[in-house]
C-alpha cells in the first residue's frame, strides 16, 4: 500500500492531501528542467511506506510546471533538489544557469552547429553550400537567439531515441529547418566533417567564457572592491599584530586588508588573461573527412578562422579532443584565488574572536539556537566550507581533463558536466564574503585595548636605533628586558631615557607607542588602488 502525494497537492496553496491507493513505482532520480526564470519545475512525488521497507521517494518522468512566481513552489523545488546550489542556494547561483547548465550545454551546440554550416557558406570550394540569402542567414540566426527551454526539450527527446547528445542536436535542427526551402537543400551539411568533440570542445569553451565574463569576475571584482574599500577606510585603525599568535609589531587594519585586495587582483588578472581554447580538426585531429570530401581546401586555416570567429584561442596541436590544459590552468587559478579567500575568511573569523569586528544585527536573525546573546561569523564561515568544496572539485578537474588515453577517451564528457559545481560553490563563497564585509563594524576600543597592553612591541624599533648608534648588544638587552617579562609604558621610557643615544633619536623613541608604531601601514593601505590588477 502506498500513500500517494498528489501532483495536485503540490500547485496549490493547501497541504498536500494523501490518499491511500494501491499503486506500484520504480525508484527514479527526481527530473529538474532548467527553468530561467526565478523558479524550478518540481518532480511529482510519493511516499511509498511499508512495515519492512525504508521510505522511498518516488518520482515520474513528467515534469510538473509551477505557476511562475510562487514562492511556495519554489520552496517545495528547493527541498527536493539532490544539490543544495539547486535547492537552498539557488537563489544565489542561479545566474549561472544559462550558461553552465544542461540548457546552456545545448544552447551553445546549437549555437556552434549553425555558425559551422555558414562557415560553410562562405567557403568558395564548397560549391554544394552557396551563400544563404539574408533571409536564410536570419532564420538560422532566429534559431539561437530565439533558443528556449521548450527547445532544449524536444533536443532531449530526441536524444531519448538516439542516446546521443550531440546527434541528437543535429536532428534537431534539421527538423526547424527541413520546412525551409533554402536551408533544406544543405541539410546534411549540418555537422559536416564533424566528430562530436569538435561541437563540445568549442560549446564548453564557450560555456566557460560566458560564465567568466558574465558572472565569475564580476563578483571577484564586487569582493576585490570590497576589501579594498575596507583598506582604505581603515588606513589609520592601528592594530597589533600576531605572528606565530603572538604579539608582534603594529600594523593598520587598513593595510591587512590592502594584502588581500592585491593578493586576489592578482590571480583575478591571471584567470583574464588566460586563453580559451578550441579545437575543429575532426575525429583525431588530422581533417582526414575533410580531406577526402575537398582535398583543395586548406582545413586547418578554415578552423582557424572558424575558431577564432566565435572568440576562441585556436589550437591546432590535437588528438580527436582539445587536451584541456587550457582549463587546468584556469581551473588551477581559480583555486588559488579561493585559497586566498580562504586565508580571507579565517583572518576575519579571528579579528571577530578578537572583538576586532562586530557584526551588524539583523532583527529576527538567530545565532545560536541555545545561547541568545551569540552573533556568529556565520557569512565568512559558509565562505570558507563553500570554498573547500569548490576547491576539491576545481582540482579533480584540472588532474584529471588532461588525461586521455591514446586519441581519446571518454572519461572528460561526465566530469566536464560538473563544471558548473566547482563554479557555483566559489559564487556561493564569493557572495556570502560580501554579505559579511556588509556587516563588520571596527570596534577601535578593543583595538585601543590590545595596544595599550603590549608596550613590549617597542622593543624592535628600540633595538634597532640602538644597532644604528653603536650600543653594544642590543638585542640582548632588549631581550633582557622584555622576554617573559610583564612590560609596560614606564619600564619602556625609563629604558630609552638610560640608553647612551643622541637627544634626537631618544627624543623620537620616547614618543613612539604601540599605537604609531605602524611604519608604513596607513600609506600602504591607502595607495591600494594603483597596485590592484582589475
Amino acid at each position: 500500500m502506498e500513500l500517494n502525494f498528489s501532483s495536485k497537492a503540490l500547485t496549490n496553496n493547501k497541504l498536500p492531501c494523501f490518499a491511500a491507493t494501491p499503486t506500484t513505482g520504480t525508484l527514479l532520480n527526481p527530473s529538474k528542467s532548467l527553468c530561467l526564470a526565478s523558479h524550478h519545475q518540481l518532480p511529482r512525488v510519493s511516499f511509498s511506506l511499508s512495515s519492512t521497507d525504508p521510505l522511498k521517494l518516488i518520482t515520474s518522468r513528467k515534469v510538473i510546471a509551477m505557476a511562475a512566481g510562487s514562492s511556495r513552489d519554489l520552496e517545495m523545488s528547493n527541498l527536493t533538489a539532490l544539490s543544495p546550489l539547486d535547492g537552498r542556494y539557488w537563489g544565489k547561483v542561479k545566474d549561472l544557469a544559462s550558461s553552465m547548465s544542461e540548457f546552456g550545454l545545448i544552447y551553445f551546440r546549437v549555437l556552434v552547429e549553425i555558425k559551422w554550416l555558414l562557415k560553410l557558406s562562405n567557403v568558395p570550394e564548397i560549391t554544394e553550400v552557396p551563400s544563404f540569402s539574408k533571409e536564410a542567414e536570419a532564420y538560422l540566426q532566429g534559431i539561437i537567439d530565439g533558443f528556449s527551454v521548450d527547445d532544449a526539450l524536444e533536443v532531449k527527446k530526441i536524444e531519448k531515441v538516439t542516446n546521443h547528445d550531440v546527434k541528437a542536436v543535429e536532428y534537431f535542427l534539421k527538423q526547424k529547418c527541413e520546412s525551409h526551402p533554402e536551408i533544406a537543400k544543405v541539410l546534411e551539411f549540418f555537422h559536416f566533417a564533424c566528430t562530436s568533440e569538435d561541437i563540445n570542445n568549442l560549446s564548453h569553451g564557450l560555456m566557460l567564457r560566458e560564465a567568466l565574463s558574465s558572472v565569475i569576475l564580476p563578483s571577484m571584482d564586487e569582493l576585490i572592491n570590497s576589501i579594498s574599500l575596507m583598506a582604505k577606510e581603515f588606513a589609520y585603525v592601528p592594530m597589533l599584530s600576531r605572528t606565530h599568535g603572538q604579539p608582534a609589531s603594529p600594523t593598520t587594519l587598513g593595510k591587512e586588508m590592502a594584502i588581500f585586495a592585491v593578493r586576489l587582483s592578482e590571480e583575478r588578472r591571471y584567470l583574464a588573461e588566460t586563453r580559451i581554447k578550441g579545437k575543429f580538426a575532426g575525429a583525431v585531429g588530422n581533417y582526414n573527412a575533410h580531406i577526402s570530401a575537398y582535398p583543395n581546401i586548406d582545413w586547418p586555416h578554415v578552423a582557424e578562422e572558424f575558431v577564432t570567429s566565435l572568440g576562441l584561442t585556436f589550437n591546432p596541436y590535437v588528438t580527436q579532443i582539445e587536451p584541456h590544459d587550457y582549463m587546468a590552468r584556469l581551473f588551477n587559478t581559480i583555486s588559488q584565488f579561493n585559497n586566498i579567500l580562504i586565508d580571507f575568511d579565517r583572518d576575519i573569523w579571528s579579528y571577530i574572536s578578537l572583538g576586532y569586528f562586530k557584526q551588524i544585527t539583523k532583527a529576527g536573525e538567530i545565532g545560536s539556537s541555545t545561547m541568545p546573546h551569540k552573533v556568529n561569523p556565520i557569512d565568512f564561515e559558509n565562505s570558507e566550507g563553500n570554498l573547500g568544496k569548490a576547491n576539491a572539485e576545481l582540482s579533480f578537474l584540472s588532474m584529471k581533463l588532461p588525461i586521455s588515453r591514446m586519441q581519446r577517451d571518454l572519461t572528460d564528457s561526465t566530469v566536464l558536466r560538473n563544471m558548473g559545481g566547482a563554479l557555483g560553490h566559489s559564487l556561493l563563497a564569493y557572495k556570502s564574503a560580501i554579505q559579511g564585509i556588509k556587516k563588520l563594524q571596527v570596534n577601535e576600543a578593543r583595538l585601543k585595548e590590545d595596544l595599550d597592553q603590549t608596550w613590549e612591541v617597542l622593543a624592535e624599533p628600540i633595538q634597532t636605533v640602538m644597532r644604528r648608534y653603536g650600543v653594544p648588544e642590543p638585542y640582548e638587552k632588549l631581550k633582557e628586558l622584555t622576554r617573559g617579562r610583564a612590560v609596560n609604558e614606564e619600564s619602556i621610557r625609563e629604558f630609552i631615557k638610560g640608553l647612551d643615544l643622541p637627544g634626537e633619536a631618544k627624543s623620537q623613541l620616547l614618543k613612539l607607542t604601540p599605537h604609531t608604531y605602524v611604519g608604513a601601514a596607513a600609506a600602504l593601505a591607502f595607495a591600494v588602488d594603483e597596485a590592484l590588477h582589475l
